[in-house]
């Protein structure tokens, strides 16, 4: 409430305390999903860009961590093509093309594993527009 509120600096302060409650070894879903929200909260691009990758490293699951339980494997799965997204973006609007790029691909090979409802329609969406805005660089 407080990040789409507008208040960010708050947004980020509450973030971080759960980030550091959940500490290295938490579990990589809602690692994930937390760092996700930490990206949206910065107001600098290189820091929204290194809280997505480290949302995207709990979902490939960096760092040799346990096994996850198989529902979480799935859902880590689903959201990978999402997240390679965010980070894509975050190289464009850091005016770097080719990581873009790179992030973008990953995005279209990871959506192999999204199903035909709305989320999946909308990820296969968002990859076509990054596609022609990176087009346009």
């Amino acid at each position: 409430m407080l990040l789409h509120g507008g208040d960010r600096e708050e947004a980020r302060n509450r973030f971080r305390a759960l980030w550091d409650q959940l500490g290295v070894d938490g579990d990589p879903l809602h690692r994930c999903t937390l760092a996700r929200y930490m990206a949206d909260a910065q107001d600098d691009p290189d820091d929204a860009l290194a809280w997505d990758l480290r949302a995207l490293s709990a979902a490939e699951g960096a760092g040799g961590r346990p096994p996850v339980r198989r529902d979480t494997a799935v859902a880590l799965r689903a959201l990978r093509p999402s997240l390679h997204l965010d980070v894509a973006a975050d190289y464009l609007a850091l005016r770097r093309p080719d990581a873009a790029r790179t992030h973008l691909d990953r995005a279209r090979a990871a959506a192999g594993a999204l199903g035909d409802d709305r989320y999946g329609q909308g990820v296969h969406a968002a990859i076509e527009r990054l596609e022609r805005r990176l087009g346009g660089v």
